[in-house]
């Protein structure tokens, strides 16, 4: 399985008709935005990986989206990647195995590619055989055979003009720390601060390998209230949040933001724009009201209590008020929630956004 995807990447005269279409929007901010990730920003990927058990391809996801229908992404409408394209006048940018599989696809690839996949983690899963999510270090591969037919196509002076211009969405880390706290073996190999490191230890190559092949703008995710979702409250007999994960969170973004700091100073013309997730969560949950929230403990979209006994699978409940939910599933934002992250992603205040906010990375 892991052979075939990567012989896809190796299909050089397959990319290389691809790039013949790529063209700058003028209407664009910017010329393009790739997307790394994992299940809040994957926008069908997961799709297309016949063993994963990690999928949203059936109803009511997609209960909100323009069509209607499912399409691959955990929620109920428009994730994080969709809004942002839309802010900076870019279509939402299609799932790289789409392509690879629909080589009819008819999706313009010209403003960027979604490499995000549902599971994926930071850190590799080791001898992995049967692939059920696409680790960050293989999205990464995955990129670099775009830049490297980029280059191919359009020479090294405009690939290069053409990724320093673009953006580089990155969030991902919930799942190593969820499989930390499910994995006696993990925790006997590492202490906390020990794994913590090694998360992002791993995080800086993948940066490091991105800026190589061309990436200079980019805008981090932090790890948000993962110990706050319904799946983790339910563990709770209080309904709770478990506040040992919040505080694995908390720590992880603390070293995100002290390597962005450092790579801006080490890499020539490295500039980034990290969202405090974590922030802006605990604020909506402490007070929703003032947020537009109005319901934060219990996910919109499954059954049992807190609708998290049971997660969003076809035939059970979902709510009506879905604008007022905080979590669309039992680990997943609503579209609302998701738009309202955006806003503050693109034109928010350092609060939230720092150092800079994206509308301000762009004009760099």
């Amino acid at each position: 399985m892991a052979s075939s995807f990567h012989g896809c990447c190796c299909c050089f005269f397959f990319f290389t008709l691809l790039c013949n279409y790529l063209t700058f929007s003028e209407a664009a901010l910017v010329p393009a935005m790739y997307v790394f990730g994992d299940s809040l920003v994957d926008v069908g990927n997961n799709n297309y990986l016949n063993f994963s058990a990690v999928k949203a391809n059936f109803y009511p996801n997609g209960i909100d989206f323009p069509t209607g229908k499912p399409t691959g992404r955990f929620c109920n409408g428009k994730n994080l990647a969709d809004f942002l394209a839309e802010k900076v006048g870019l279509a939402s940018a299609p799932s790289y195995l789409s392509i690879i599989k629909n080589r009819s696809h008819t999706h313009n690839i010209n403003t960027g590619i979604n490499f995000a996949s549902g599971g994926a983690t930071i850190i590799p899963q080791s001898n992995q055989i049967i692939i059920t999510s696409i680790s960050l270090s293989m999205q990464v591969v995955y990129y670099n055979s775009i830049y490297e037919a980029l280059v191919k196509d359009l020479g090294m002076n405009k690939a290069k003009a053409h990724a320093s211009k673009s953006l580089y969405l990155i969030e991902i880390g919930s799942n190593d720390i969820f499989a930390y706290f499910a994995s006696s073996n993990l925790s006997k190999i590492y202490t906390p601060p020990q794994y913590l490191d090694l998360m992002s230890h791993h995080f800086e190559n993948q940066l490091k390998r991105l800026y190589k092949n061309g990436a200079r703008k980019l805008v981090v995710i932090g790890v948000g209230v993962i110990g706050c979702t319904p799946a983790m409250r339910y563990q709770n007999i209080s309904e709770g949040c478990n506040s040992e994960m919040n505080w694995w969170a908390f720590k992880f973004n603390q070293l995100l933001t002290s390597m962005l700091k450092r790579l801006k100073d080490e890499l020539f013309g490295f500039h980034f724009s990290y969202f405090d997730g974590f922030s802006i969560m605990l604020s909506s949950i402490h007070n929703p009201t003032s947020f537009g929230f109005s319901k934060v403990k219990a996910a919109c979209c499954g059954s049992g209590r807190l609708k998290a006994e049971v997660g969003c699978i076809p035939k059970v409940s979902y709510c009506n008020n879905r604008d007022k939910h905080l979590f669309w599933d039992k680990y997943h934002p609503t579209q609302q929630a998701h738009h309202f992250f955006s806003d503050l992603i693109f034109n928010g205040p350092q609060t939230y956004t720092f150092p800079i906010n994206v509308r301000t990375l762009i004009a760099v």
